[in-house]
């Protein structure tokens, strides 16, 4: 494979199995592999059969560099055609039982791949936060870990504090009446940075009354964690986010914001990327043309993204708000959006909108937003949805549904002042007038004016010398830069045909791993056995010794121990 310095970095890339969080992270991957790292990227098997099925059975093939491998999700097989999104409970039990086996056999077999001289060595994991398996596997291949997440920083934030919320009492509740007697408007003082925050306006898993809710118990069990990752990466910026980025500051030695991600693409020349998509469902690209057809700023795009679902009845509802606004629009109704499986709308409704709308089960979503057609976002407010419709210049109707999209949508309307709540309880003519008052009203004009001010501000964070431009090149330094491992060692000749052992490790960092080794032979023997014996205890000897050929420097002293560095 060549000299260290010669090689790519390689980076292993680990979603959440679901399609918002591969959407984050894909984006990551692309900018990472624009910037020189070679990539692999870690779909569960369930997931990658449904992407080459969207995409084409040969759609992957051909990018050098960017390659994809899969692990087993550990759940029964779907009935059916497989083309929906899984089970979330079931994940998060799979999550913590039954991946980590199948996620450190792929790193051995890329271990072996890097041998063989097929690719570079990993030189580090970039996981979703809430894969907490991933942070294990790190240690036990002594390999940097940087978390991402893919959610706000506030989201990222409440995560970390939901031990607070129970030590105060605050979650579980009581019973279920406090879902609606208004205890969820408690102001949520507790935590420091949510400035004007009700406790229905963070990550929906707290309104549980199950005192170990399994939701509650996975985020919990996962924070816990956060600390132990070499660098923690946040889709986000921080001018819409700067109290809660203070906080978390204060609280981890290396976290950095490096978004919004689609400012960064949108900017970025992809070339042979450009055609390279994450979306699990198939593309209808034929929109596009439609919205050819349409006067600038007239169209309201509709998306509820890939986990949302609606009764019937309020299908029906949205369905005849949008018909009766009169305005254009195109509805993205997934196969599996309403519960139960009918997404069924009369001939009437079809018939009203015949000329005005078109309705298809998925579409390229930023390729819509940034269209000079489209004037407003009817959304779920995830933060994928919520931060491209920033860098779209686009205001938003927002209908939270699930997890951090009550949060998202609090900011969203409240603090940037860039979108209008409809009420869960949706009805037709709050349908119908707020589209129009998003589409032609004094308030939708201020929303518009209010998202190109933040739009301006992404653009300005990812263009060189920006905020989170910097931030993204450190983590990039950090992580393509080889790591020296600094080891003790015992001089003291006890044997010359001894091989070293690991002791126990001392420290780990961003950039080193250190450890105690006790050894009976000199220097050059050290690099002998770490080279063609894997004395080592665990996958050091393999990654340092066979792939880099350890030599030892420092200078030598009389009384053990001493400090050498092992390097390339």
């Amino acid at each position: 494979m060549g000299n260290l310095a010669e090689t790519k970095p390689h980076a292993v890339l680990v979603p959440f199995p679901a399609q918002g969080h591969i959407n984050a992270l894909f984006k990551l991957a692309k900018l990472l592999h624009l910037r020189g790292f070679h990539l692999t990227f870690v779909n569960t098997e369930y997931n990658h059969k449904r992407l080459v099925k969207s995409r084409g059975s040969n759609s992957l093939d051909g990018f050098n560099g960017f390659n994809f491998e899969t692990i087993p999700d550990g759940l029964t097989p779907l009935e059916g055609n497989g083309d929906v999104t899984q089970n979330e409970a079931s994940l998060r039990q799979s999550i913590r039982k039954n991946f980590l086996r199948p996620f450190g056999e792929l790193l051995a077999k890329l271990h072996d791949s890097a041998i063989a001289g097929v690719t570079p060595p990993v030189t580090c994991i970039v996981s979703d936060c809430f894969m907490p398996f991933t942070i294990q596997a790190a240690e036990e291949h002594a390999l940097p870990i940087i978390l991402f997440s893919p959610a706000s920083a506030t989201g990222f934030y409440a995560a970390l504090h939901f031990r607070t919320l129970l030590d105060k009492c605050l979650i579980p509740l009581k019973d279920d009446s406090y879902l609606t007697n208004g205890y969820l408007d408690t102001k949520v003082d507790c935590i420091p940075g949510l400035k004007n925050l009700r406790l229905k306006d963070l990550p929906d898993f707290i309104r549980t009354t199950d005192p170990n809710d399994p939701k509650v118990e996975f985020v919990t069990e996962a924070a816990n964690k956060f600390h132990k990752a070499s660098s923690i990466v946040l889709n986000t910026y921080n001018e819409i986010e700067s109290d809660v980025m203070n906080e978390l500051y204060s609280m981890f030695p290396s976290i950095y914001t490096i978004g919004p991600l689609s400012s960064f693409l949108n900017q970025t020349p992809q070339n042979h990327l450009a055609s390279l998509s994450s979306n699990l469902w198939k593309e209808d690209t034929k929109c596009l043309e439609w919205l050819e057809t349409k006067e600038f700023g007239s169209v309201v795009y509709v998306n509820f993204g890939s986990i949302t679902v609606m009764t019937p009845e309020q299908l029906v509802e949205f369905a005849w708000g949008l018909a009766n606004s009169k305005k254009p629009f195109l509805w993205i109704i997934r196969p599996d959006l309403v519960i139960g499986g009918s997404s069924i709308l009369s001939s009437k409704f079809k018939n009203e909108i015949s000329d005005r709308g078109l309705i298809i089960s998925w579409c390229p979503q930023e390729r819509v937003l940034n269209h000079p057609s489209i004037g407003g976002f009817l959304t779920h407010c995830g933060w994928n949805s919520t931060t491209e419709s920033i860098c779209a210049g686009v205001p938003m109707l927002c209908w939270p549904f699930y997890a951090d999209q009550p949060t998202n949508c609090k900011y969203i309307c409240d603090k940037w002042e860039i979108g209008i709540k409809i009420d869960t309880n949706v009805k037709r003519e709050k349908v119908e007038n707020l589209i129009n008052e998003l589409m032609v009203g004094d308030k939708g004009k201020k929303m518009r004016h209010n998202v190109m001010e933040l739009k301006k501000k992404a653009d300005e964070n990812t263009s060189p010398g920006g905020c989170s431009y910097i931030n993204l090149e450190k983590v990039i330094n950090e992580t393509s830069t080889p790591h020296a491992l600094h080891v003790l060692l015992d001089m003291n000749p006890l044997s010359t045909s001894t091989p070293p052992r690991i002791v126990e490790p001392l420290k780990q960092d961003n950039c080193c791993q250190q450890l105690a080794l006790y050894s009976g032979s000199y220097p050059v023997s050290l690099s002998y056995w770490a080279a063609h014996h894997s004395p080592l205890r665990g996958p050091l000897a393999q990654r340092w010794g066979q792939l880099y050929k350890l030599s030892l420097t420092g200078e030598q002293g009389t009384t053990p121990p001493l400090r050498w560095t092992i390097a390339a």
